[in-house]
């Protein structure tokens, strides 16, 4: 069997739950002394970290969304002094400000310890290549992946997104053997690798760790037969660590959380009461371990079920099954959160187009695109077609500086967008995933 630490990964559930209290509890004290946001919430729900006894009493503690990382942008929610900051991260918000992630030099380790596991479950260890095609920066992928790969003592080919026929021509030229990008970028290498003629056999590739978006069974058996590697899932996400979070093992039935950092609970998303287990609802994490960015109880509106029975691979760390959809209006392509909301605030800067508009996302050639549907006013609709080119490439720049990925734009006929008495239909999503 394939363990990084095989002592936190298969310790009996018993030790692991004392474990898992005693830097609950630690954890509660210090937000509750350092961050005065939590220590208002837990003040007018009446609580104070002495009510914290047992794991069960984490469900009387207050929940935290990223809207409130928003409000409190950036440092807010902080729990040590700047100066023991040593790196900042964010993830893409809503109105053009990110969720600013901060994590200090024994975060940096935790973040190492929990890749050097998913990976080593991966298949991956001192003698392995592992190319990195996640974008390196604020974004959390290529970073995480990377230190992970170090921890193992693993050669580390970071190369970050992008370029993909140099991926390839270094792929067969430098040896890679574990590839870690988005599933959908690991589909199109493999298009991209017929195109120039390389046969997969040309390859030293073994396995691949995808992740940063949603992906079927069915996308595991293409990648899988055109790399001829076995493909893991990762999960993860900027708020709580990044990538890491949780992992697959060699049997795949299931993603395992590395719980002795990160507790997770199933919520009922609109009640906010906690679901039992093999039941579907909200996933939601307390970080345990955390010193920059300790998050109590922090809401992920990611759908699944938990699972803790032992698995056939050993490890007793709690299996989270795939996402099955979110509970909020995000969308994410290409490993990039995109809200409509941030489209909105776009349109409405604009004031030559109706606030009427809609986005199409799609899966074309194993890459997701996103098209963007706006209504023009009946004053711009009777103007020349000059004209609404040029909006149409001024309102395409304005939504990719927003966003960071590149959009398709098409400007509609006023009324043609289908209105709706409730809650207007603003995504279509045609991935079939």
């Amino acid at each position: 069997m394939r363990y990084w630490d095989e002592h936190m990964e298969c310790m009996d559930r018993s030790t692991l739950q004392e474990i898992q209290l005693k830097r609950l509890v630690e954890t509660v004290k210090r937000v509750y002394t350092s961050v005065p946001y939590y220590r208002r919430k837990m003040q007018e729900l009446g609580i104070i970290p002495e009510n914290i006894k047992s794991l069960d009493d984490l469900k009387k503690l207050p929940f935290t969304t990223k809207q409130d990382l928003r409000d409190n942008y950036p440092y807010g929610l902080f729990a040590v002094p700047l100066s023991e900051i040593v790196r900042i991260h964010a993830s893409s918000g809503t109105t053009g400000k990110p969720t600013v992630v901060g994590y200090t030099k024994h975060d940096i380790g935790i973040w190492s310890e929990v890749m050097a596991r998913t990976l080593v479950a991966a298949g991956a260890d001192k003698h392995s290549f592992v190319q990195i095609a996640y974008g390196y920066g604020l974004f959390t992928g290529g970073l995480g992946v990377h230190y992970g790969a170090e921890r193992i003592g693993a050669s580390v080919i970071p190369i970050s997104s992008g370029n993909t026929r140099r991926q390839i021509q270094i792929m067969v030229d430098f040896g890679t053997t574990v590839l870690a990008c988005t599933p959908s970028y690991a589909l199109y290498l493999a298009e991209t690798m017929e195109e120039m003629g390389i046969n997969k056999s040309q390859l030293k590739l073994k396995s691949g760790v995808f992740g940063a978006e949603p992906w079927s069974e069915n996308m595991r058996k293409e990648i899988e037969s055109k790399l001829n590697i076995k493909a893991y899932d990762i999960y993860g996400l900027s708020e709580i660590i990044g990538p890491g979070v949780s992992f697959e093992c060699e049997y795949q039935c299931g993603m395992h959380i590395n719980e002795d950092h990160f507790l997770p609970e199933i919520i009922n998303p609109e009640t906010g009461e906690v679901l039992g287990e093999g039941e579907y609802g909200e996933l939601v994490f307390t970080t345990i371990t955390k010193e920059g960015l300790p998050l109590i109880r922090y809401r992920t509106r990611d759908i699944t079920a938990l699972h803790y029975d032992r698995c056939k691979c050993g490890r007793t760390l709690v299996r989270m099954e795939k996402v099955i959809g979110r509970t909020d209006d995000m969308i994410i392509i290409r490993g990039v959160n995109v809200f409509p909301s941030q489209i909105e605030s776009v349109l409405l800067e604009m004031g030559e187009v109706e606030p009427h508009y809609q986005l199409i996302v799609d899966r074309v050639n194993n890459l997701d695109v996103l098209e963007v549907l706006v209504e023009v006013s009946e004053r711009m609709f009777s103007d020349e077609v000059k004209k609404l080119e040029q909006l149409e490439k001024k309102i395409t720049k304005a939504i990719e500086e927003t966003l960071g990925i590149s959009v398709k734009v098409r400007l509609v006929e006023p009324k043609t967008i289908e209105r709706s008495e409730g809650k207007a239909k603003r995504v279509i999503d045609k991935r079939k995933i």
